[in-house]
């Protein structure tokens, strides 16, 4: 881990123990409050989607005529996410990308999908991703944290938006997923494929994922010491829009 990593990390260690020890895990008690969860959440399984495909986009060749990428290395970082994201296989062993995995879990324990799918029509018909939100009248806390995120794809700093990637994402999806596994205390047991992404994600983002994502922040900053700067303000402010959406998820309980 280089220093500049480690110095982030250092950083980050308060936001994450307050992420990681979030009284929203110890609420999640019956299968309503883990519906009212997955109806925040989903939109921040979402947006996660865009932040990686910007940086496919920034990173490797997705038009025709195809050229090399700039940097084989980071091409490879990113493809070998968006593979895992966007291609991975379900419980079944079947080609699903882990968005459809998510609501497929949320179909499963009887969770309404309503606003997100409107909003995913709304997107295909050519809404912009504000105007979607409105229309699927998505929680206002949901809406909140993706317009941070795109406010980042939209400046297009491929530092930042790594960042928020990063350290915002696959850094800490472990300690939130863990958490909320070893902390709710429903006493349904039936979640078969909530279970499933939960673990698949702890697997991925703890043991590949997220090992990858901070080889390429290092390379995205290199020896600059302003692009470290600003990708460190960027960690911090992405863990407190993730807290802030739990606390209002708890609130709505």
């Amino acid at each position: 881990m280089s220093p500049q990593i480690e110095a982030i990390e250092n950083r980050l260690n308060p936001l994450r123990e307050q992420l990681k020890n979030h009284e929203l895990y110890a609420a999640l008690k019956t299968l309503d409050h883990v519906k009212t969860f997955t109806e925040f959440h989903v939109y921040a399984v979402w947006d996660f989607m865009s932040l990686l495909k910007s940086l496919q986009m920034q990173f490797t060749c997705v038009s025709t005529p195809w050229v090399p990428a700039a940097d084989p290395s980071i091409a490879r970082f990113i493809n070998e996410i968006v593979h895992g994201e966007e291609s991975d296989l379900n419980e079944k062993g079947e080609p699903n990308s882990h968005f459809e995995m998510y609501l497929d879990a949320m179909r499963e324990i009887g969770a309404s999908t309503d606003s997100i799918e409107h909003f995913i029509t709304a997107l295909r018909n050519g809404a912009s991703v504000a105007e979607a939100m409105d229309k699927a009248d998505a929680p206002k806390a949901a809406q909140d944290f993706v317009n941070y995120n795109f406010s980042l794809i939209e400046a297009g700093k491929a530092h930042e938006i790594a960042s928020a990637f990063t350290f915002g994402r696959e850094d800490v999806i472990p300690d939130m997923f863990i958490a909320i596994l070893d902390r709710s205390s429903t006493s349904e047991d039936s979640y078969v494929k909530f279970r499933y992404y939960l673990d698949r994600h702890i697997e991925l983002d703890g043991d590949e994922h997220g090992p990858i994502a901070l080889k390429m922040i290092e390379k995205l900053c290199g020896s600059d010491e302003q692009l470290w700067s600003e990708a460190s303000e960027i960690a911090v402010t992405s863990l407190e829009k993730r807290i802030a959406l739990w606390d209002s998820i708890y609130a709505s309980l």
